[in-house]
This record gives C-alpha cells, sequence and structure tokens, in this order.
C-alpha cells in the first residue's frame, strides 16, 4: 500500500503542479479535491481492470481473483474501492479484519467478491 500512496501521491504533484503555476496561488476547495479523489480512483481502477493489480502488488507478487476467476468488472472495482475507503476511514479496520476471517479476506474483497492471492515465484 506504500508503493501505491507514493506514486498516487506522484500523481496528484505532476497534476497539481500545472494548476498552481496557472493560479499563481494555494489550489484549495471542492473542485481540486474531487480532482484528486478521481485520479485515485481512476489509479486504482486502471491497474486492477487491466493487470488485476496494482504497480505496489506487482511488487510483492500479491493479484486480485474474483470468485469465478472472470475479470474484474467496473462495479466490482468500484465497490473495492468503496470498501478500501471504508476501510481505511475506520482506522484501518477493514484490514485488520484479515486476521479474523477464515480466508484472509478485506472488507474490499467482502464488498467486491474478490480476494488478494499471493503468487508463488516460479523457478526457471
Amino acid at each position: 500500500m506504500l508503493y501505491d500512496a507514493l506514486l498516487v501521491i506522484a500523481l496528484w504533484m505532476v497534476s497539481l503542479f500545472p494548476i498552481v503555476a496557472i493560479a499563481d496561488d494555494h489550489v484549495f476547495g471542492a473542485a481540486v479535491q474531487t480532482l484528486l479523489f478521481f485520479e485515485l480512483y481512476g489509479f486504482f481502477a486502471f491497474f486492477w481492470l487491466t493487470r488485476k493489480q496494482t504497480l505496489g502488488m506487482l511488487a510483492w507478487r500479491l493479484t486480485i481473483k474474483t470468485q469465478n476467476d472472470q475479470p474484474m468488472t467496473l462495479n466490482q472495482v468500484t465497490l473495492r474501492f468503496a470498501g478500501a475507503l471504508v476501510g481505511f476511514g475506520c482506522f484501518g479496520l477493514g484490514y485488520v479484519w484479515l486476521l479474523f476471517d477464515k480466508q484472509n479476506r478485506s472488507w474490499s474483497d467482502l464488498l467486491s467478491s474478490t480476494r488478494v492471492i499471493y503468487q508463488v515465484k516460479r523457478r526457471a
């Protein structure tokens, strides 16, 4: 999660620098917050839909699987994103839930009918 957070912060910096330069002042308000929120959603939606993993998950050999082994749908991605937001918003309880769930699922997994699995490294 830390790797993905660093990538998202870099994305936000790239998008905010031109806005700050044009405004020649501080930028804040609902429009900027909405832009950052949609960039956050777009980052995760893009990687989950196209690769079944973010770049941070790739580094740790984690991938997302659906219950029926089909590609994730936009609805599942949206539910997973919402579950992640709620899980973090509740002081990380949505991810602490992994310790109590018999199948090691977080709230975002439960909400989107997905699960994160560890890919075993193949030997050549």
